[in-house]
């Protein structure tokens, strides 16, 4: 199977079409105006000394290496003449700026030039990574081949001294990206070379201890301490991790590598059953900013990097591909919806790191008097910019290409892999997408008349005993208005007649997609249960024991303090019997209303213990988790005590 381009999608009205709005309006615009107070654009200069402000960051380059592929997805789409200028002019400095050799990396240029490929750990092939994606991104969007031969010419010279001579101080990258970006390169170009390099990076890791022992980490962290095809289990740094994995997917796929593909797959259920947060973020720890062992997802200090979560969705696409599955389907639309976008404020100016699934401002006020050694927990609210952003830019390149992830396709069968209003160009002919999900159970599908082939919908796992699907083809209505001699005298009377042939089908089913076979122009109704659900967590998720949250269609849900009051913990929810749903206009969602009981202080008369407990009846208003601290700094969690 092979997933449907965002070149090749159309994003209609409804939730995204608001999403990348907001993207290519407002937070384009404000990351790029950060990154330039904060020096980035500038260091493409190359003109930092010794003593300036603003020295160069091991990692710059991918910064506004992100920032100018959001600027080609968003171009291909909307013209933005300022936008591209801009990357014109970072573009024109690029090519002044590159060694004769082909080398391109600020802080190895202007900070320390004697240390080129030297250290494993300070990014220079993950900044070649990213800039390679958007020389890739940006020759589609424009076509203008400036950045791709600059980064062909970087390439080749990293192709000579990793593959070729061996000559470097190391023999993979410390943190993975390019693997995944030479695949784009090769698709792009057809030149197998980078297919090659991409190839060499997955087999060679893992070979050979790469780690001194005396470092902060071990190899573990790199996913370097057992060679690709032997890691079943997903281990140290989330994001790297991720990286690799769609890395190795890329390659298992392009090469029919069977060893890779089971490896891909062990790694996938390692995290879909044991590691992955009900948001779908990954990353349990801090420390390291990694994945820790299975079952061990605190809530509070959860790491959860945005970046992590978009990791994983670029490893989970890439699993779509390797055979009917609806599990990476699901795993994709429970990050889209949750754990990537809450990594954005409403307004797009402002971003969360790390996205926790709860804040106890309580928690945070602990001082134990060790002021180097303070426990460590998320950003209380969303920051405009950070040291290390490498998020920020990430969520914008991500919204603007989540045409990317509706559709795929092989030689007999579209697949509908995410429910987003949209048009899709297929090989089988053209489908368009109606519906108001994620708050709406309806989704249209609509084909023309050149359609001739197999539909295949992914049911989401929280309505797979409860959906239904009806079709109505426009032949049968056609040969209807023939056989009676009549004419279609208003939309009203079309409307009656295709209800009258709509027909609700029973389809074959595989692994979690409906299947449905049509030629010509036909309408496709799916009707999911997108009613209130309570989620239980599995008894070995120790901090979840006892506790119950709520989800709705795709979206999780939260509570905050705004709404509740202090003291999230002593609100328990019963069932959802009496639940109801409200549109909230300040944060533009829609609210779950549940009628619940809160402990009241009355038990312990000012003590800290008590042998009876009293509680009283009273309303929790919980919002999708996406909106959480959108309103000032707050109280906030996804799991709520249960009866």
């Amino acid at each position: 199977m092979k997933n449907i381009s965002f070149r090749d999608v159309t994003i209609g009205d409804g939730f995204w079409k608001d999403r990348q709005k907001v993207n290519s309006e407002s937070t384009i615009y404000n990351v790029r105006d950060r990154f330039a107070e904060t020096g980035r654009f500038d260091a493409f200069r190359f003109e930092w000394k010794e003593g300036m402000e603003k020295k160069p960051h091991i990692f710059w380059d991918s910064d506004i290496a992100k920032w100018i592929e959001s600027v080609a997805f968003i171009i291909e789409k909307e013209p933005r003449p300022d936008l591209e200028k801009q990357v014109d002019e970072v573009v024109d400095l690029m090519e002044k700026n590159q060694r004769p050799d082909g080398y391109f990396n600020i802080y190895f240029t202007v900070c320390e030039p004697d240390k080129r490929f030297s250290n494993r750990d300070w990014h220079e092939l993950y900044c070649a990574g990213h800039l390679t994606e958007a020389a890739v991104a940006y020759y589609y969007a424009t076509g203008k081949d400036k950045m791709l031969k600059i980064m062909c010419k970087y390439l080749d010279l990293i192709d000579r001294v990793f593959r070729v001579e061996d000559s470097a101080a190391f023999h993979t990258p410390g943190h993975e990206e390019i693997e995944l970006a030479l695949v784009k390169l090769y698709r792009c170009t057809g030149e197998e070379k980078w297919l090659t390099l991409a190839k060499y990076f997955i087999d060679r890791r893992g070979m050979q201890e790469e780690v001194p022992e005396d470092y902060w980490c071990s190899s573990r962290y790199f996913q370097s301490h057992l060679p690709c095809r032997e890691q079943f289990t997903a281990e140290g740094h989330s994001v790297r991790a991720c990286y690799l994995y769609a890395g190795m997917a890329d390659i298992a796929f392009e090469y029919d590598d069977e060893a890779l593909k089971k490896a891909c797959s062990a790694l996938f259920d390692d995290i879909y059953n044991k590691k992955m947060y009900l948001t779908g973020g990954i990353g349990q720890s801090a420390v390291g900013e990694a994945f820790t062992v299975p079952y061990d997802l605190p809530n509070s200090r959860a790491y959860t990097e945005t970046c992590a979560a978009i990791a994983l969705v670029y490893f989970a696409s890439r699993m779509q591909k390797m055979k009917v599955d609806s599990r990476p389907g699901d795993v994709i639309e429970r990050v889209i919806f949750n754990g990537m976008l809450s990594g954005v404020s409403l307004d797009g100016t402002a971003f969360f790191y790390k996205n926790p699934l709860e804040f106890l401002h309580a928690e945070r006020g602990r001082n134990v008097g060790v002021p180097n050694q303070q426990e460590p927990f998320p950003e209380a609210v969303r920051q405009r910019v950070f040291d290390c952003s490498c998020c920020p830019p990430n969520i914008t390149r991500f919204i603007a290409s989540i045409g990317d992830y509706i559709c795929g396709e092989d030689e007999n069968t579209v697949y509908i892999h995410q429910y987003i209003s949209s048009a899709v160009k297929t090989s089988k002919g053209d489908i368009t997408i109606k519906t108001d999900y994620p708050y709406g159970a309806e989704i249209d599908i609509s084909t023309d008349g050149s359609f001739s082939g197999k539909l295949a919908l992914r049911i989401p796992g929280y309505s797979k005993d409860s959906y239904r699907i009806s079709v109505v083809k426009d032949a049968d209505v056609k040969e209807w208005y023939e056989s009676k001699d009549a004419e279609i005298h208003s939309l009203r009377m079309l409307e009656s007649v295709r209800t009258q042939h709509t027909q609700t089908v029973e389809p074959s089913t595989e692994n979690g997609y409906a299947f449905i076979d049509i030629d010509g122009a036909a309408q496709i109704n799916l009707t999911l249960d997108v009613s209130p659900k309570l989620v239980y967590a599995n008894p070995l998720v120790n901090e979840d024991a006892g506790r119950v949250a709520v989800t709705m269609g795709p979206l999780v849900y939260c509570a905050e303090s705004v709404d509740n009051g202090e003291n999230l913990r002593a609100l328990k929810i019963g069932s959802l019997a009496d639940c109801k749903c409200e549109k909230d206009e300040k944060l533009g969602t829609t609210d779950i209303v549940i009628k619940g009981r809160r402990l009241t202080q009355n038990s312990f008369d000012g003590g800290l213990y008590a042998y009876e407990r009293e509680y009283e009846p009273c309303e929790i208003r919980l919002i999708p988790f996406y909106a959480c601290i959108n309103r000032g700094e707050c109280d906030m969690t996804v799991w709520l005590p249960s009866e």
